[in-house]
């Protein structure tokens, strides 16, 4: 049975956009989409209570996709990006069965411009275990990477690390070399981000790679994939200002932190919690 908004609490006829992830790292699709399309009203859930997805089992984190997207869409939204490649190899096509009148953005590693890039025939793939050991991975090695070497990599604490906001600095460095060094020594040319979180390390990870290994962020390609789903949404439709909304399980002014610092954005957050059925509510 497809599911539809029951409600608009933006007040805004435009359709409106769902973004989730565990944390702040789904926030740079979120500013690529709201560049993209401005005047798109947008809601943003981080599932702070629960961060990190990663190592958590496929079966945990579909539930926790399922009750967050009932959510967003009984709060209004049309479209939901699912700003997360951990929850997005785990989840997405559930979701998309579940819900089959709602239109998914997902986002998958992207090893195909990567091998279509690499020099020395190796890349390096940097994301969580739930994203580099699921089916989703292995598809798209199998799909568009049978002819290089793909070197995946656990990067384990960097999400923590962004959560923190441990960007720079020696601390930041260290932890960085110590997933970083191990697939440079192995002969990769190219490195894929397959993690929404890791691409605020990226600015630290280009200077200590240099100019000669690319860095491939799939990031920006999918916002611009929900821009274009959103404009076609929304033909024929007047647009009002936007206004946009950000939600999380966990500390609420530590996510308002989080966000003036990442984003540049200084609004209020509002509160969620999981209630004893493991449905997602309002504070």
């Amino acid at each position: 049975m497809s599911e539809t908004p029951s409600n608009d609490p933006i007040g805004n006829t435009v359709p409106a956009v769902g973004f989730f992830d565990s944390g702040v790292g789904g926030l740079v699709v979120w500013r690529e989409f709201v560049r993209l399309a401005h005047e798109a009203p947008t809601l943003y859930v981080a599932d702070q209570a629960h961060v990190p997805y990663g190592p958590r089992s496929p079966e945990e984190i579909r539930r926790f996709a399922e009750a967050i997207t009932r959510f967003l869409l009984s709060q209004g939204a049309h479209l939901i990006v699912v700003a997360s490649h951990t929850i997005s190899a785990a989840a997405l096509w559930p979701l998309r069965e579940m819900f089959p009148g709602v239109p998914f953005i997902g986002i998958e590693p992207a090893v195909k411009p990567a091998a279509a890039r690499t020099r020395t025939g190796v890349i390096g793939v940097l994301g969580t275990f739930g994203t580099l050991n699921g089916p989703l991975m292995a598809r798209v090695v199998e799909r568009f990477a049978r002819q290089v070497q793909v070197i995946p990599r656990v990067c384990s604490g960097w999400v923590e690390q962004v959560e923190e906001g441990l960007l720079e600095g020696t601390e930041a460095e260290a932890r960085v070399r110590q997933h970083l060094d191990p697939v440079l020594q192995a002969g990769a040319d190219v490195l894929v981000l397959a993690c929404t979180h890791y691409t605020f390390l990226a600015p630290l990870i280009r200077r200590l790679i240099g100019p000669q290994i690319a860095l491939i962020d799939p990031a920006p390609a999918v916002a611009r994939r929900a821009a274009e789903v959103w404009q076609a949404c929304t033909q024929g439709i007047d647009p009002r200002a936007s206004s946009h909304r950000f939600l999380t399980t966990g500390d609420p002014a530590r996510f308002q932190a989080q966000l003036r610092r990442l984003i540049g954005w200084d609004g209020p957050v509002e509160r969620l919690y999981w209630d004893p059925q493991g449905m997602l509510r309002a504070a």
